[in-house]
């Protein structure tokens, strides 16, 4: 057998040249053993060296983390922030206080065996009646869609798929923010699609930008995020909205319309409730995408897809042909979540608990930039936050001299996770030095800490 020691000489090696790198998670000791063909026992002690070592640290309950390097050739020991456990601000996915204590008595009467023996059926993209019926009531705040134009995919990426699938054929192009989702990146890949970045200003995406780009080469579909654009949180005003969808109406040029944080966002004291989607404006072209996850629980997923009439059945083959259909025990359980009132309570916490988060945001990053009612942000001395006052997110243009690829691996010897910006730059050659701090996935303490040193870093310098 081989020697432990041996083993953990290799994985030191592949930590101090990078190929391991801090805050990044070993597979669970059992699965090593099987990769590597070694006892578990033997596993075990090759961690427990690698952890003597200092080199990893071990958290009950979530794994073994590369830690943090040690400052280089001055001996300077691990600050206080770096020997923690890693802070993971690219996940991004909210939780609110006593959910399961919410959630567990509504969902109870599922595991009845003459219920749970309808909720384990197959279910199509249209669902049931009563999904249908709960899905619009959901999205109800200020626009309630006809239930019978709702479709339903495991979650709101496949959401996203379907919808741009059943639109735009392989070699086609869609308009998007020149900031935009990851995902959809990868997405429109997979697809064959290519994404055309569109001009915007403070107030979101530019009419006469769409109008330029299908000029060029026709588009076949726009995709955007006019409420709560991620990263920025730029929320497009309503006038702005209705030059929009004029544009993609004299184009006749269908929208895929992402809503998916859009809940968060309560209106202002002029304008209270959920700005309207862009399918109250062309509600002939534009394809409203939502879930139910971030509203409810992360690992409850189901996407929505609200299509007009008479795309229904493209939709729907599309999902089916890509096999993202919802489960009917999802289906189930959204339809008694949203009965009962828990997805309201829930989101009235959510929306709470984004504020207290987006403060903190404002407290250790003072003089850093500031948040903006609009996304707009306040610039400070040393760079820009930008940030709706509810929303689980902020875009922080970072300070000279600093780079997003600099700044994210800094942040990363200091055990904290961010996504740089350039992961959302649509045009490779015009990528922002900036990077979005995911605020849900990480509890308040540690998200206070983690902001406290990522301003210290941005202090310092590089």
């Amino acid at each position: 057998m081989e020697d432990y020691r041996r083993i953990a000489d290799r994985l030191a090696a592949d930590i101090e040249a990078g190929r391991l790198k801090p805050g990044e998670r070993l597979p669970p000791q059992r699965q090593f053993a099987r990769r590597r063909g070694i006892a578990g026992s033997t596993a075990g002690r090759v961690y427990g060296e690698l952890v003597r070592r200092g080199l990893v640290v071990g958290e009950v309950g979530r794994g073994t983390f590369v830690r943090a390097a040690p400052a280089g050739p001055t001996g300077r020991a691990l600050t206080e922030d770096a020997t923690r456990a890693p802070v993971n601000m690219e996940l991004n996915y909210p939780t609110a206080p006593g959910q399961s204590e919410l959630l567990a008595p509504v969902l109870e009467p599922l595991l009845r065996p003459d219920v749970l023996a309808e909720a384990l059926l197959p279910a199509a993209a249209t669902g049931t009646a009563a999904a249908r019926a709960a899905a619009a009531d959901v999205l109800a705040p200020g626009w309630r869609p006809d239930p019978a134009c709702v479709l339903f995919t495991g979650n709101a990426r496949q959401a996203i798929a379907a919808t741009l699938a059943s639109l735009v054929r392989p070699g086609g192009r869609v308009g998007v923010e020149e900031l935009t989702y990851p995902l959809v990146k990868e997405i429109a890949a997979r697809l064959g699609i290519a994404l055309v970045p569109l001009a915007g200003d403070v107030e979101g995406p530019l009419p006469e930008a769409v109008a330029a780009a299908h000029r060029t080469a026709p588009l076949s579909a726009l995709y955007l995020q006019p409420t709560l654009h991620n990263p920025t949180s730029l929320t497009v005003g309503r006038e702005r909205r209705r030059q929009l969808a004029a544009a993609v109406a004299d184009l006749g040029l269908p929208v895929v319309e992402d809503r998916i944080w859009s809940f968060l966002h309560s209106g202002t004291p002029d304008s209270p409730g959920t700005p309207d989607p862009l399918a109250t404006h062309a509600p002939g072209l534009t394809h409203v995408v939502d879930s139910l996850s971030k509203r409810v629980a992360p690992g409850l997923t189901v996407g929505f897809v609200v299509a007009p009439r008479e795309r229904l059945h493209a939709v729907a083959a599309a999902i089916r042909s890509g096999g993202w259909s919802a489960g009917r025990f999802a289906l189930e359980a959204a339809v008694r979540v949203t009965g009962a009132g828990v997805v309201r309570r829930l989101v009235e916490s959510k929306r709470a608990d984004a504020a207290e988060r987006q403060r903190i945001v404002a407290e250790e990053l003072e003089g850093l930039g500031g948040g903006g009612e609009s996304g707009r942000g306040i610039p400070g001395a040393r760079g820009v936050v930008r940030a709706h006052p509810q929303v689980y997110y902020a875009w922080w243009e970072l300070p000279a001299p600093w780079r997003a690829d600099t700044f994210a691996a800094a942040a990363a010897a200091h055990g904290i996770a961010v996504t740089p910006g350039p992961a959302f730059a649509v045009d490779p050659s015009r990528t922002p030095d900036a990077v979005r701090l995911g605020l849900a996935s990480t509890a308040v303490p540690d998200l206070r800490r983690a902001l406290r040193t990522l301003a210290g870093v941005a202090r310092t310098g590089p």
